[in-house]
């Protein structure tokens, strides 16, 4: 059944502004129930090629869990955290207002129930509106997360490294991959959106409303919806990893060479590095999300109703 073909009560009208507050709440949520495996999934994706005979300093997810434990501890983990933080609630606030907008204004009557294609569109808009924050933290987190890896410490934090890069680059140096963040994110951020909206009319029983779905149902959906969002963006997730750790200069024509260089030398399997703790990882922190996002939605709707 589509989205359009749901019958039963309306859902209450879009707004975007509501969306923009609990949004940032959701995303909070996202991170610390996500950051251990987007930790992982970095040094995953940005380990070396072992020389030959030599084996690579990571076998897998577990492998590399293990490893990060044992050596670092838990806080090993976390490392770069302070900078999704930072970034999170401002940027998973726009990227719910931006996809309320991208609803609002697809629109003909205030309670109209969208298409999934409209729903899709919405979604990239999203996308569209987090690139500007995203790409600077995305460059600075993956930064901070391989520096341990190396056992060698160039940043002293999220601030420390911001300054260096700028010193050195400029805003320049702080928006590298911004093209391949809009890659990742447009698509992706379609397929998130549509997944989870879709999935919670398709869940909403007959004559229910989706604003009273359950917790469980809630859950199921965001965690499909996030796994739907990372099956989308691996590959060009992994480029952009590579490409924002890589020295100055190492990729003169940008993420072209880091495509062509991760073919030659590791072949297309390459393009799907650190697929397992993605999956892991993108249930429980987007079913936390969401959740998140739709209790926020339900304490504004009570503390705000006529917004």
């Amino acid at each position: 059944m589509s989205v359009e073909e749901k019958t039963g009560p309306r859902p209450q009208t879009v707004n975007p502004i509501k969306n923009l507050f609990a949004g940032g709440f959701g995303g909070v949520c996202l991170v610390f129930a996500g950051h251990p495996l987007d930790t992982i999934k970095v040094r995953l994706q940005t380990q070396p090629k072992p020389l030959p005979g030599q084996l690579p300093k990571f076998k897998g997810t577990f492998d590399c869990f293990h490893k990060t434990l044992v050596g670092e501890g838990v806080r090993g983990l976390y490392k770069g955290m302070a900078a999704p933080i930072i970034g999170v609630t401002p940027m998973f606030a726009v990227c719910f207002f931006g996809f309320g907008l991208g609803k609002k204004l697809q629109q003909k009557h205030p309670n109209d129930i969208l298409t999934s294609r409209q729903l899709f569109a919405a979604g990239m808009l999203s996308g569209v509106f987090t690139t500007v924050i995203m790409a600077p933290g995305e460059r600075i987190k993956c930064l901070l997360q391989i520096q341990m890896s190396t056992g060698e410490t160039k940043y002293a934090g999220p601030m420390d490294c911001a300054k260096q890069i700028y010193r050195k680059l400029g805003i320049r140096g702080i928006y590298k991959g911004t093209a391949l963040t809009l890659m990742r994110d447009l698509p992706a951020s379609g397929m998130y959106f549509m997944t989870y909206e879709w999935l919670k009319h398709s869940l909403t029983p007959e004559g229910q409303s989706v604003t009273d779905l359950s917790v469980p149902r809630i859950l199921f959906a965001g965690g499909i919806a996030g796994i739907s969002n990372w099956a989308v963006a691996i590959p060009p997730d992994v480029l952009k990893s590579r490409f924002q750790t890589a020295s100055e200069g190492q990729y003169p024509n940008g993420f072209r060479d880091v495509l062509r260089e991760l073919i030659r030398e590791e072949g297309i399997g390459s393009l799907y590095k650190g697929f397992t703790a993605v999956m892991i990882r993108a249930f429980p922190a987007n079913a936390a999300c969401f959740l998140g996002f739709e209790v926020a939605m339900k304490f504004l709707d009570w503390l705000v109703p006529g917004m």
